[in-house]
């Protein structure tokens, strides 16, 4: 993919679903007894996996395409039945993750697996608190990555102290602990993303929430229901960073989910002096959602850490770009997490950011951006990070010259139509 400068960026577009309630609700449609209907689902590769596990699981589910509607024929929490082949996420980390809470109580026994960048991350995260919950589960590697093999067992409840704060280690325990015997708790350092939480609740589960603690006690049937999921935030980011970053620009993006553990996008823009409104405010689904208007802004510096990064840990790469053409320094800490993503995000975008010009350091939780130099147009080698790409083509809109993404299609994993929505916007 090649792409260069523009003069600005004018429209109105509706992203994609949120990619984790998109996963979310699958799951917990086909742990429930009855029929779901979910609309506005994410058609991107990741969610797709999530629906193939669970039809190798004995799950009738029907798609048409297109149109981000789904329907799941629930079997209730006892219903799924041995898969016959390795279950294969590819490059979801949510499908793996989550998946293997769910297999970790069942009767029979399953394989996960998944492309080169899931059989590279870590695994021993959930392996360790499902263990302790009398989990049999054990990486095949014997590295604490993927191929992971599940033998089912009973589970017993367990308070689990987590040292990140991660919203697929919480839920995976969280699913193993609507199987297990007595109540199961997690506590994280800092509240990640909260999807499974208000999921889990409007499907029937009984489980609360106090500080980071969040609480699943078994025994409650799950019922199937309609969900409608709103856009993903994490997809609107690309285009809050473009729209403050190319000037004489006005976007609209709409019905985006602002769930506050998610939000930390607006608040790292805004910290910028990103012109962002939020218009027509509501709740759907438990979710919060609202229109989002970003106008361009004249950017500067600012540090980003602490508990405000699990609420933007996917858009720092593209909060990355927006420091680099902010005025003074941005410093990014708190995130070693970064490193374990798809790809090392901070050595990926650390060494691509240079090649445009920018003058950025890497630290070890982050990245420290000194702002304001005039960025080039270079080739960006994506190390097929779905993140990566989308962030520098939006890199790329204001970098003097082209701008040559290899790996430019892995964008399917999350947001198929970027580069069509991007396009309908350069008028």
């Amino acid at each position: 993919m090649r792409l260069h400068s523009v003069n600005r960026l004018k429209g109105t577009i509706t992203v994609p679903g949120d990619k984790s309630i998109s996963h979310r609700s699958i799951m917990l449609a086909a742990l429930a007894e009855g029929r779901s209907e979910i609309t506005g689902f994410l058609e991107g590769a990741d969610c797709l996996s999530t629906i193939s596990c669970f039809q190798k699981l004995g799950i009738e589910i029907q798609t048409e395409k297109g149109s981000g509607t789904v329907r799941v024929c629930g079997r209730g929490l006892h219903g799924l039945t041995a898969p016959s082949d390795t279950l294969d996420t590819g490059n979801s980390g949510t499908t793996i993750r989550l998946l293997s809470g769910i297999l970790a109580a069942q009767p029979f026994s399953s394989r996960l697996t998944g492309d080169a960048s899931i059989q590279r991350r870590p695994m021993k995260r959930i392996m360790e608190p499902l263990t302790q919950m009398g989990a049999d589960i054990r990486s095949e590697a014997g590295n604490g990555c993927a191929p992971l093999r599940i033998q089912g067992a009973p589970l017993s409840g367990i308070h689990y102290t987590s040292k990140v704060a991660s919203a697929q280690v919480k839920s995976a325990i969280l699913l193993a602990g609507l199987y297990a015997q007595g109540p199961t708790s997690v506590t994280e350092p800092f509240l990640s993303r909260n999807h499974s939480e208000i999921m889990l609740k409007l499907f029937g589960a009984d489980i609360s929430s106090e500080g980071t603690t969040a609480t699943i006690r078994p025994g409650a049937a799950l019922w199937a229901r309609s969900i409608q999921i709103p856009g993903d935030i994490s997809s609107a980011a690309y285009f809050i960073a473009a729209g403050a970053i190319v000037p004489g620009s006005e976007i609209l993006i709409r019905s985006v989910g602002i769930n506050p553990t998610r939000d930390g996008i607006l608040k790292a823009a805004q910290s910028m002096g990103a012109d962002i409104t939020l218009e027509n405010i509501r709740t759907d689904d438990g979710e919060p959602t609202a229109d989002i208007l970003i106008r361009s802004s004249s950017l500067h510096g600012t540090t980003l850490g602490g508990s405000l990064i699990p609420t933007l840990i996917d858009e720092l790469p593209v909060i990355a770009v927006m420091a680099a053409y902010a005025e003074g320094t941005t410093v990014i800490k708190d995130a070693a997490e970064l490193k374990v993503k798809e790809s090392d995000r901070i050595k990926v975008m650390t060494e691509n950011l240079r090649a445009m010009g920018c003058d950025v350091e890497a630290a070890d939780d982050g990245m420290i951006i000194h702002g304001g130099k005039p960025l080039h147009g270079a080739v960006i080698d994506t190390h097929t990070d779905h993140r990566v790409a989308m962030s520098f083509a939006v890199a790329a809109l204001q970098a003097e010259g082209d701008t040559k993404l290899l790996g430019a299609e892995c964008i399917d994993i999350s947001y198929p139509e970027f580069y069509r929505d991007l396009e309908s916007l350069c008028r």
